[in-house]
Parts: C-alpha cells; structure tokens; sequence
C-alpha cells in the first residue's frame, strides 16, 4: 500500500510495462539454446555471482554435460565498454565489469560475455559468426568460441524481452523481499508480485541451519502451499508451481591479490578490510572469528579505487605493521587494475572468495536435476 500511495508514479509504470509483457502486447522470445536466469528485483546484495557461479560447478560436473558448450551472459555493470564484448581472462574489469571477469578467471571453459541487450546477446552466443557480419553498434570477438548450448543469464530477471527456460530469483535472508518496499523508500526495483515468476526461488545468506519450522515460515510468507517435500515444490498464489530452496555463503580459503603477496600475513591475528561491495558484514563477521579487525574501509558498490582511496589503505597499514589486509574478490578485480598500490601493501592484500551452497544435500539434488532437464 505504501509504494501505491507514496510512489504511485513507479508503481503504475511497472504494472503497465508487465501488464503489455503479460497481455502480449509486447514481446517476449526465447533463445535458440536452453537458458537460465539467475536474478533478483532488489538492488545488489543477494549474491547473483555466487549463484551463477554455483550454476556453472553443478552443470560442468554433469556427466550429461560431456562435448557441451555453456556460456555466461551478463550485462557488465559500469564496464566502459559499448555493445556486445567478449570478456577473456586478461581483459580489464573497466572494460567487461568486475564480476563477468571474476567469472571468467574461475571457469575459463565458458564462454562469458556482456551485452545490456540480453536477446542480441544471445543470438550472437548461439551464432557466433554473426558478429563478423553485425555492424549494429561496438561489437568484440577476442577469440574465436563454440556455438552455446545452454547460456546462463545473469542478472536478467527484469529483462521481460527474453524468456529463460529455467527462471531462478533470489531473496536475500536478512531482507525478505516480501516486506520490502519499491526504491527510494526499500531496495525493490520491481514490484513484490514478481516473485510469482520465477521458477526457483531460492533464499540466500541464510544461516548453516535452519529448522524446518523456519523454512515454512518462509514458504507462508510467500503464500506457497501444498509444499511437497519430496520435489521442494508447492503452489504460488497464482496457482504456479514453484520450488523453494535455502542456500548459505561458504568462506574459502583467503589467496592473494597480487602475484607478490607474502603468505606469512595470513597467519596475522590482525586484519584490515577494504571493501566496494552492497553488504560485507557478513564478511566481516567471518574474519571477526579469525583475527582483530582493527580497520574497516567500506566504499560504495563496484567502487573504483583511487590514489586517495591507496593512500586511505596505506595510512590503515602503516598502523598496524604485521596485519593482513583482506578484501573481498569482486573488488580484487578492480584493485590490481589499479597502478598505484605500493608493493608493500602488494605483499599484505588478500582476497577471500566465497562459494554459495544450498543448506542440504536434498536441496543440491532437486537443483541439479532442474538444471538437468535442461539439458
């Protein structure tokens, strides 16, 4: 009721835009392979890299998957560059966007590439030849990739123009998206009732455990019933089936940003964390039961770092001589594009990469067999 009074404007732009998708009116396709959509209506903090990432482990390590080519589809936030672009393992985060390059580093089996125009994208990932012949526009071929046999979609829930075969939403624990509220007053960019759409919805950032009790509070909070333990699976209140799973961020092992970093700070019982992400007090948290924080830099989300910000960094660490200086691996990205970090501070800045897994082993399977059938 509050985003109908107070911002009557958005509200009833977003009901019309969906209302001409729902009607026909305007058009949705699908694209020429199978795809996934892994998005979210909130802005950031829900942990869509994770999960993309998590897509790709489970679909590589399908035995079905053997002679298939997959590719990652992002829109590339704040990158530089124009168009279609795609990203390699050398590229630079101000040209491709800090996560497409973090997950290209990780799987670089995959073909990843950005495009704010998710059907176009697609159609180049399906047809790469066409991308000698387009001349819509900027376009990139780094090097020469296999047709896609299935595309996972990142961040394109919101992107009605293309219709993912599997529609995977994610809601963040600590902020439901069912008492959430359309920006600027909440974090929604679309409306709560998108939730209906998806697929999967699958509940981030929860806890190592949870009790059944609690995840049926959550199942009645978005009006699932007749919830199937077996399938994971119940009806929405449009009478949709939609399957619900909990998923929790796993901390590994902290590995160094730059090819000079010194081990021995690891073992520091002091720390220092910089971060440019939405949320890292979950990190923060995590390292709390490891060392004493004894500086905390945060910068706004995607944040580039500056000389002032390197010096802001190097004064923390003049302080406390034998900390190590940890941040989180979407900003690593940024960070070693940055010419002027010192060595001294090359040798202390570690990276903590983070792996999102579902709760149970029942849920992992459910996961896997959706993506399966896609296959």
């Amino acid at each position: 009721m509050i985003d109908q009074i107070l911002l009557a404007p958005y509200y009833l732009s977003l009901k019309l835009r969906h209302f001409l998708f729902d009607k026909g009116i305007r058009k949705s396709v699908k694209a020429a392979v199978p795809s996934v959509c892994i998005g979210n209506i909130t802005v950031g903090g829900t942990g869509k890299t994770p999960h993309t990432e998590m897509t790709l482990r489970t679909l590589l390590s399908m035995e079905e998957a053997e002679g298939k080519h997959f590719a990652v589809l992002s829109r590339g936030y704040k990158r530089r560059s124009k168009g279609f672009q795609q990203v390699m393992a050398d590229s630079k985060s101000s040209f491709s966007g800090d996560e497409p390059l973090q997950i290209k580093t990780k799987f670089p089996e995959v073909t990843v590439a950005v495009d704010a125009d998710r059907v176009e994208g697609c159609d180049f990932l399906c047809h790469p030849a066409r991308l000698k012949t387009s001349k819509k526009g900027r376009r990139c071929l780094n090097k020469e990739f296999l047709p896609a046999d299935l595309i996972v979609l990142d961040d394109a829930f919101q992107h009605r123009s293309l219709k993912a075969d599997l529609t995977v939403l994610l809601t963040d624990y600590h902020r439901p998206v069912m008492s959430d509220h359309l920006m600027p007053i909440g974090r929604l960019r679309d409306l709560r009732e998108r939730t209906k759409a998806a697929d999967v919805v699958i509940v981030t950032k929860c806890p190592s455990f949870m009790d059944e009790q609690e995840k049926h509070e959550w199942l009645a909070a978005m009006g699932i019933r007749n919830f199937d333990s077996g399938t994971l699976s119940g009806l929405n209140p449009d009478g949709k089936e939609q399957t619900v799973l909990f998923s929790t961020i796993r901390y590994c092992d902290a590995v160094k940003v730059f090819p000079e970093g010194d081990a021995h700070y690891i073992y520091s019982k002091r720390a220092i964390l910089f971060s440019g992400i939405a949320n890292d007090t979950p990190l923060r948290s995590y390292l709390a039961g490891k060392y004493r924080i004894t500086g905390h830099m945060k910068f706004a989300d995607h944040h580039r770092f500056t000389k002032a910000d390197i010096r802001m960094i190097g004064s923390a660490a003049s302080g406390e001589p034998t900390a190590v200086i940890v941040t989180t691996e979407k900003d690593a990205q940024r960070l070693r594009e940055t010419k002027e970090v010192p060595e001294i501070l090359r040798k202390r800045m570690f990276q903590v990469p983070i792996e999102a897994v579902f709760l149970t082993e029942h849920e992992t399977a459910i996961y896997r067999q959706l993506l399966k059938n896609l296959l």
